[in-house]
């Protein structure tokens, strides 16, 4: 990253792309990451803390290791947003904002994600989900939860 910012001609150009390298490395953009982060481009932490609060995928406190942005675009609000986030909250039992105490999820609000033809819509890294209905929610929780499960079986097997 230090010599993609050395040769770019204005390397605050590529300030998202640190802070989405420094969150990748360490699950959300920590104050240590944001002041690396900051002198690395030439820029004060507060100018790249505005910049960090812009954005809904760039996370200033931890997150789940599946982080759901449930839709709240006008499309998603008239198909049934409110039942998807409330049958969500009440599966996970946390509220938007939160994080399952194992660490799997956190749901979190997000601008339209362009998914309206299949609203209501949810995206989880990186993947969009629609049309929602509870079933489908349950199908794709289940899923997570069984990959996370698969993933954490490996790890163990390793050691």
């Amino acid at each position: 990253m230090e010599k993609r910012i050395r040769e770019a001609e204005h390397p605050r150009e590529l300030a998202v792309d640190v802070m989405v390298a420094l969150q990748n490395h360490y699950g959300y953009l920590t104050d240590d990451a944001l002041r690396d982060g900051a002198a690395l481009m030439g820029m004060t932490p507060l100018e790249l803390e505005e910049l960090a609060t812009f954005y809904d995928f760039t996370y200033r406190e931890p997150v789940g290791k599946y982080v759901i942005h449930v839709c709240d675009g006008v499309v998603c609000w008239m198909n049934g947003h409110k039942s998807v986030v409330e049958h969500l909250c009440v599966r996970l039992g946390v509220g938007v904002g939160e994080t399952t105490p194992d660490g799997l999820f956190t749901i979190l609000p997000t601008a339209c994600i362009g998914y309206c033809d299949l609203s209501p819509a949810m995206l989880i890294g990186r993947r969009a989900y629609g049309p929602l209905s509870p079933e489908k929610i349950d199908e794709v929780l289940k899923r997570l939860k069984e990959q996370a499960e698969q993933a954490n079986a490996g790890q163990r097997e390793m050691r």
